[in-house]
Order: C-alpha cells, then structure tokens, then sequence
C-alpha cells in the first residue's frame, strides 16, 4: 500500500494568486486531494518548494546528492543547474556524473547541456563539448535546457558553432539559457532574437530593464561573491512575471546558512506582493524550464514546504514526491555514496600537474606602469587600473595550468586586500586551472603546490604553513559530508580574512578572475584579458 500523508494550514495556490484553509493529502508521491476547510487552524503556511532557477552544485563543493542534503533544509526542492564547471574539466563523462548523484537522492535536479566547453578559445579547458555532443545529451530526457551561452559575441557575430548549438536546442524544444553582463539596447535585442531566453548577470536595473523589454526573463541573483539583489528587487513590483531567483554560485557555508528563502523573506520584509515573491520562487522556474515539479495542484507531484508565517519564513518541513525530507532545521536525508564504490570512475578527475617553483612564476616589471586588475567585492566584473606593482595593495596573481606542466601566467590585482600570505584554488571559472594570489612568491607556490598534492583543492599559505581542503571530484567538490565542508572551508576563509582580505568571500571573489566573459580585465592561464575587447593584451602599459 502507497504511503498516505496530510498537513493542514493555509494553503497558496499560486496559479490563481489565492490562498485558503485547508487539508493536502499525499497518496504514492502525489497530491491526491486538497480539501478546503476553514475549521483548520492557520498556525502554518503550506507552499510549493523553491526552486534555485540557475546555480552551478560544483560551486558549493558538495557532489548533488550532498548538496540536495543542505538544501532542503532551506525548503528547496528543486534546482536548474548547469553542470559546465565539471564539464570544463570532464567533458560530458562530467555532466553524466552530475545525473547520477543527483539520482540518488529524492531532489530534483534539473540539468542543462553545456553550450561553452570550453568557455572561450583562450584559455585551456580539460574537455570539448561539440553541437553534436549537446544533441547526444539531448536524448536524455533529464537534459532541460542549453546552459547559459556565455559566448555573447558569437551569438551577435552569428559563430557557426555557437549557432549550430542554438539550432539543437530549438529543434529538441530546449530554452536556452543567457549570459551577457552589460549587454543593452540593440546588442540585447540581437541576443534575444537569437532564441536566448534568460539573463542572470544584470548588475543595473537599467541593463535588466532593457532586457525584459527584448523578451528576457531575469533572474535575480544573489549568490556567495555576486550579489545583485539590492540592484534589481524592485523589478519584484515593476516586472513581475519576468522575474526569478538563482544564487549561480553559493559556497558551503552560504548553503549551511540559506538558500532561496533567504531571496522569499527579503522580498517579503520590503512589502512586495507575496504571491509574486513566491511565483519568482517556484511557479515561473517551473513553467519555464517545463520543470517535473509539484506546485500544490491535485495530481501533482507533492513537492512543498511549510512555513511557520511570512515575517519569519522559517521552513518547518520540506516534502519532495510524498517524501518529508527535512524537519524543523533538520535535514532528513541520508548520506548516499553508493558510486564512491566504483573506483574505475568515482571520484571523477582530470589533473596532470606536477609541482611548481618560485623561478615558474618570477617576474620583473620594476618600476614600470602596468595594467593592475581590480577586484571589487559582490561582483563578478572588474576593472583596469593603471599603476606599479610596488603600489599599496598590489598583489601578484597566478594562473597554473592543471591540464599540463607548462610555464604559469603572472599578472597583477588589488583590492583582494592581503598583508601576508596567499591563497590557492582549482575551483577557478570556468576551466579550471590553478588560480593563486599572494603576498610572496614562496606563498603563492606553496599554496598551489598544497592543491597539486591534492589533485584538487583550496589553500591558505602562511610562511611555511599550508592548510588545504581536498576537492577530489573534478577539483571541484568534496565527498565529505557537507557540513563538514562548511566547517572546513569557513576554517580557511577565517584564515584567508585573518590575513587581511576584507572581502566577503575571498575564495569565491578569486574564482571568478580568471573568467574571460565576464568584463573588464582577467587572466587565463594564456595570458592578460580584456574582457571588453574579447583579446589578450599587454601587462605593460606603455
């Protein structure tokens, strides 16, 4: 006999914007019946689950299956992910890996196809996915969507590949996914003509405006480094129905702390309308990208939360298809490793680099004036400064290719604000490579060299002192427990901050300076680039 469940309170039906007393009843997974009844008593909310309309689960460090035992917790019950980090590294091997731990776990993870593997041609990736590769992923039902095209510039220049890519997804009747920071007038309405659907890299109200106007929905995004929601909510009030939520990435302990709910009681705290704030949080995800998720309708699966009230929004329970999987701050979910068993493919990697020395990264620029990449907190953007490395604040930047031992790139940033030490990653957007910031040579090379050791990891290196977490998936995520993560990541981002930097996720803001299609000034493990022009230029200046 099929498992039998009801939960009584106020119920939203966010299809017809009404809410009412009531009784869910859950038989084999779905909504068998929602009965009204006003002698209920309305001491919870009963909603449909959030939904995260675009995030990277490799970002969190945790494999999907973990990072779904975080989640739920926050009353999440569905996330559009877009496995192109480990597909950077492992090509489609990587995005089948993604399917199957979030297999064994009762969440729903929706996943794209990678449409920028690599993400540019000047950089080096571990892998290549082709328009013949997205149509072989496309055969698998459990592939929603083309992930983010990020190569904006082949979409406006009409690219053959980026075209053909574009041409797949509309003939398997896949949305595509956008990614064009700073686009706007006629270049935003050439982008959408080209069938792009969705944008989450608006960083102006003014940007995001003039993208719903050629047909976009915005996503507003409020991760662990970008954050863009004190830029965009009002569009909660003025668009509405153009508007969901992402955090596009969130470390460890983001996830431990919140996830959506934290978008949803925000929202709700300025008085916007709570069934817009909830259809951002649910309903147009779902319709979007034709999610296979409950949103409190008979016949549904049963897929929701209950809340104790609005003003505190503090998630109660979490059901996912008829399964409670979470409970009062307590995540119901078991720890599932079953494939950590299959040593032939588990953990899955790609790391050929042997260690480096301080003569690999040495460089002299004496006095000379330089292009400095600057760094600024909660944004993925940066900006170009000319100056002297000997300038307050100017640190050395490293990229270390983790695909093959060839000599590093060296540049110059300020603003990640240390005084001692250096910091190290493999998690490093979007291919991957090894990225290090210091105060010294001999840092910055035991720091990247404690991540070598690890085939994967972050680092803090204090003198001779080396502490690492090991990301042995990809060089990307953990099999430890999640919370575990959180512990172990919040030790080296305490010590990264102790250090100096005074940014609000150090680890998260250095990941990013290595991302070529995100303006102004990067560094690939090629060279300096300007992210305005799409080509690599000089570190000096004159």
């Amino acid at each position: 006999m099929s498992a039998y469940h009801s939960v009584s309170g106020l119920i939203y039906d966010l299809h017809n914007r009404r809410s009412f007393l009531g009784t869910v009843h859950v038989e084999g997974g779905l909504i068998s019946d929602i009965v009204e009844d006003e002698t209920v008593n309305p001491q919870q909310l009963i909603m449909p689950g959030l939904v995260d309309a675009h995030v990277h689960i490799e970002s969190s460090m945790l494999v999907p299956s973990e990072f779904a035992r975080l989640a739920v917790v926050h009353g999440t019950v569905a996330t559009v992910s877009d496995p192109h980090e480990i597909a950077n590294v492992c090509g489609v091997d990587g995005v089948k890996f993604m399917i199957e731990s979030g297999e064994e776990v009762p969440f729903t993870f929706a996943f794209g196809a990678p449409s920028c593997v690599p993400a540019t041609r000047f950089e080096t990736a571990g892998a290549e996915i082709t328009a013949d590769d997205i149509k072989e992923l496309f055969k698998d039902k459990r592939i929603l969507y083309l992930s983010e095209m990020m190569n904006w510039p082949g979409v406006l220049n009409e690219d053959p590949e980026v075209m053909a890519k574009i041409a797949v997804a509309k003939k398997a009747k896949r949305p595509v996914d956008g990614h064009a920071p700073g686009l706007k007038g006629a270049d935003a309405r050439k982008y959408a003509k080209r069938g792009i659907s969705t944008d989450h890299e608006c960083f102006t109200l003014e940007e995001a405006l003039d993208k719903i106007k050629a047909g976009m929905k915005i996503l507003i995004r409020e991760g662990s480094a970008a954050r863009n929601y004190d830029a965009l909510h009002t569009l909660l009030q003025s668009h509405p129905e153009s508007i969901m939520f992402c955090c596009d990435d969130i470390h460890p302990d983001s996830l431990v702390a919140g996830h959506i709910n934290e978008h949803v009681k925000r929202s709700l705290e300025l008085g916007y309308n709570e069934f817009d704030v909830l259809r951002a949080a649910s309903l147009h995800p779902v319709d979007h990208y034709k999610l296979p998720v409950g949103l409190l309708q008979k016949g549904d699966p049963a897929d929701f939360i209950v809340v104790d009230n609005p003003n505190d929004f503090n998630i109660l329970q979490t059901w996912i298809k008829g399964i409670k999987v979470a409970e009062n701050g307590e995540s119901l979910l078991s720890r599932n490793l079953a494939s950590a068993t299959e040593a032939d493919t588990y953990p899955i990697n790609n790391f050929n680099r042997t260690e480096i020395s301080s003569g690999d990264i040495h460089i002299d620029v004496g006095d000379d004036e330089i292009r400095i990449i600057v760094a600024h907190d909660g944004q993925l953007v940066t900006s170009e400064e000319i100056g002297h490395a000997t300038d307050p604040d100017v640190l050395k930047i490293v990229v270390v290719n983790r695909y093959a031992d060839v000599k590093p790139s060296v540049a110059f940033i300020k603003g990640m604000g240390l005084l001692h030490g250096a910091i190290a990653s493999s998690v490093a957007h979007d291919s991957h490579n090894i990225l290090a910031v210091g105060c010294t040579d001999g840092e910055i090379v035991a720091a990247v060299n404690g991540v070598i050791a690890e085939r994967g990891g972050i680092s803090v290196a204090v003198g001779r002192t080396v502490q690492v977490l090991p990301l042995p998936v990809g060089g990307l995520m953990s099999l430890e427990d999640g919370y575990v993560v959180s512990r172990m990541y919040k030790t080296l981002d305490r010590l990264a901050k102790n250090q100096g930097s005074r940014l609000r996720a150090p680890f998260m803001t250095l990941s990013f300076m290595a991302l070529l299609v995100i303006p102004h000034l990067k560094l690939s493990d090629k060279g300096l680039f300007d992210g305005n022009t799409f080509t690599f230029t000089e570190l000096a200046a004159s």
